[in-house]
């Protein structure tokens, strides 16, 4: 009987360590899925994305009970069919840095007390302390899109003016006031942040509290972590968790660092940078700031995304090591305000309200996945998401902007919750 009793505490053992180390690559039958039925259907929908111009090319990547059993590229990085899509290739991650980036360290800030999701934001950012309409707005209600701050302030127009650039902001020569990087020989004025704080300060807010998708507050995260940890900001999220993750890729400002793999492209700029955007971020805004941003500027590949959402899917731990605490993980990955028929977590997306009893063309994510799961996307066409219930973790990666982000296929086709559906319906 003891004997028994070893054996079960022996296996329980041994499953938790294999639930908790690296992900690794195997079967879709290992997990119970079938892969015959898997297949044809992902590369059918992911050909006529690409057919159709939903995207020139993309990359999936699905783990589930920690395997890796789905990982493929199609098609190339534009539609002169040169470059192949490689499973290794560096993607821009347009808003999944909002959960990639800035998140991560405010849930660690949080659970070590140094943040309080429940006082006013203005406690943690001064300037908001005398502005009536701004000065009790929690960090709850900022990360759950709950706020009444408007949606987004487009920064590029205060630095240009009649298509030409204003030289109190930007220059074409680096200097000591001039070294924020904003693309190839354009470079913003240091202080410009301070413009774009006071900006956000000064802009209105809606008294009804309702749901609206803002991307202002993550454009002081980095800033607000600064100040608290006394630590640069992309160091900070370096050593806490890139680093010992294991996430190789993930990082800010590629074109200063020595990758090997390919970045893919996204927009060709005919306002800005005139040319097609490679190795720079997208998004004005976090270009504005040097390319170093909480709403955007994160670039990284599928495998890298695969392990950070793997991490939150098992409460904080990744190979043996507790990066945030379960109760932490729980707290900002449930839905915050359902009463006011917001869907979101703190920080993360969650499905719609209600997703269960949808069809696919009015569901969001697929109507497949469980209340508990949560991801984010990307203007640029990326989409990340982990589901608990299931340990299934989904990784989409596309520059759907090229050549310009008129291109809108990939949501007129639904095309991601068609490939999270498949894996769903795969048993």
């Amino acid at each position: 009987m003891l004997r028994i009793n070893l054996l079960i505490v022996y296996f329980f053992i041994f499953s938790a360590l294999i639930a908790n180390a690296q992900l690794a690559h195997d079967t879709p039958e290992s997990v119970g899925l079938n892969s015959k039925f898997i297949q044809p259907k992902i590369d059918s929908i992911i050909t006529a994305g690409i057919k159709q111009e939903a995207f020139p090319g993309a990359q999936l990547l699905v783990a589930k009970k920690g395997k890796i059993i789905f990982h493929k590229a199609y098609g190339y990085h534009t539609y002169d069919s040169i470059q192949k899509v490689a499973l290794d290739d560096i993607y821009d991650l347009a808003s999944v840095t909002k959960i990639t980036g800035p998140l991560p360290a405010l849930m660690k800030l949080y659970e070590e007390g140094k943040l309080d999701l429940d006082k006013p934001f203005s406690t943690y950012w001064k300037s908001w302390k005398h502005r009536k309409d701004k000065k009790d707005i929690t960090l709850r209600e900022l990360l759950a899109h709950q706020s009444g701050l408007q949606s987004y302030i487009v920064f590029l127009n205060e630095v240009t003016k009649n298509g030409k650039v204003k030289k109190r902001f930007i220059r074409y020569k680096k200097s000591k006031r001039f070294s924020k990087l904003v693309y190839t020989n354009i470079y913003a004025n240091n202080r410009f942040k301070n413009v774009m704080f006071r900006k956000i300060k000064k802009s209105e807010v809606n008294s009804k509290k309702v749901y609206l998708y803002s991307g202002m507050a993550s454009l002081i995260y980095p800033q607000l972590i600064e100040d608290i940890t006394r630590t640069p900001y992309q160091t900070y999220l370096e050593k806490n968790f890139y680093e010992p993750l294991g996430c190789k890729t993930l990082a800010y400002l590629p074109s200063e660092r020595d990758f090997k793999n390919r970045i893919v492209p996204t927009e060709i700029d005919t306002i800005f940078r005139k040319e097609l955007t490679t190795a720079y971020v997208h998004d004005e805004n976090a270009a504005l700031l040097g390319g170093v941003s909480g709403n955007a500027g994160l670039f990284g590949s599928a495998l890298d995304l695969a392990i950070i959402m793997q991490m939150y899917l098992q409460k904080g731990e990744y190979n043996g090591k507790q990066y945030l605490k379960p109760s932490t993980v729980n707290e900002f990955t449930r839905i915050q305000y359902p009463e006011n028929n917001n869907r979101r977590g703190l920080g993360f997306d969650k499905p719609l309200i209600g997703n269960d009893t949808l069809s696919i063309d009015k569901a969001y994510p697929a109507p497949e996945v469980s209340p508990k799961s949560f991801g984010h996307s990307g203007f640029t066409g990326t989409f990340v998401w982990a589901d608990p219930k299931t340990e299934l973790v989904f990784v989409f990666l596309s520059n759907r902007v090229y050549p310009s982000r008129t291109h809108r296929n990939i949501y007129d086709l639904n095309i991601r919750p068609a490939l999270q559906e498949v894996f769903y319906l795969a048993e």
